[in-house]
């Protein structure tokens, strides 16, 4: 890695820097002299009281415009994070030096059913509508296989939504940018896809059809969940790390 490139983590839907917990420090370990940002898609965490850009393409300007100095970035990002990332790197080739890519999707590479799994589906439709405290329960309980019952982290989930609480509006543009997204052109830079065969929300079909089309290395996880920096935050850490150095 360069001596003064950067880590951007990204997020994805109605989640927020604080969402990867445990991950942010485990990666800063692996590369100490390396600075590791963590901007918030607006309508989430600390931009909760901004609306949510209606589409990817509106999102990865937000994102662009949270980062000083936006050359030879590292993107770590994941699910819908992983769209803002694909576009940013194609669209902005030259400040991106490469990109991890956790458990996402594309039109038209994938079937609605592989971007998200049939199952989930009415999950997600009375998630939107309950209030967000309620969701959050909701979504720890699909989106992780490790801590889906974790009392104790579901009240820290829960009180950073009574701070920053995402509203219902926002939950739909953000939810309706992720169903649009789509890709047309393979990036230049590294990739590494990386995606979760146990993923009750996406389809890892869905990453390995991704791999195929950028032509990037594919790497499976075989237990967790569809948070993988919650889930098993030391090996993700430790495969970047690997990867990249």
């Amino acid at each position: 890695m360069k001596h003064n490139a950067k880590f951007v983590l990204m997020r994805g839907l109605l989640r927020d820097a604080r969402h990867w917990g445990d991950f942010a420090d485990l990666l800063q370990r692996r590369f100490p002299d390396t600075e590791i940002i963590t901007p918030d898609i607006p309508g989430n965490g600390r931009l909760h009281h901004l609306t949510s850009p209606a589409s990817i393409t509106a999102m990865t300007e937000a994102l662009r415009n949270q980062v000083a100095l936006r050359r030879q970035l590292n993107i770590v990002a994941i699910s819908m994070g992983a769209m803002i990332a694909i576009d940013w790197m194609t669209r902005y080739p030259d400040e991106v030096q490469s990109a991890v890519l956790i458990n996402t999707s594309a039109k038209p590479l994938s079937p609605f059913y592989h971007r998200m799994r049939l199952a989930a589906y009415p999950q997600i439709v009375k998630m939107l509508f309950h209030s967000p405290v309620r969701r959050e329960a909701d979504i720890l309980a699909l989106t992780s296989n490790k801590y889906s019952n974790d009392k104790a982290l579901l009240e820290i989930w829960q009180a950073w939504q009574k701070q920053s609480p995402v509203s219902f509006s926002n939950a739909i543009k953000q939810l309706l940018a992720a169903v649009r997204f789509s890709i047309h052109m393979r990036p230049k830079q590294p990739v590494l896809v990386v995606a979760c065969k146990t993923d009750r929300l996406v389809d890892y079909r869905s990453s390995i059809q991704l791999a195929q089309f950028f032509q990037a290395e594919y790497l499976q996880h075989d237990t967790a969940g569809h948070d993988l920096p919650l889930d098993d935050p030391e090996w993700l850490a430790g495969v970047i790390h690997k990867w990249i150095v």
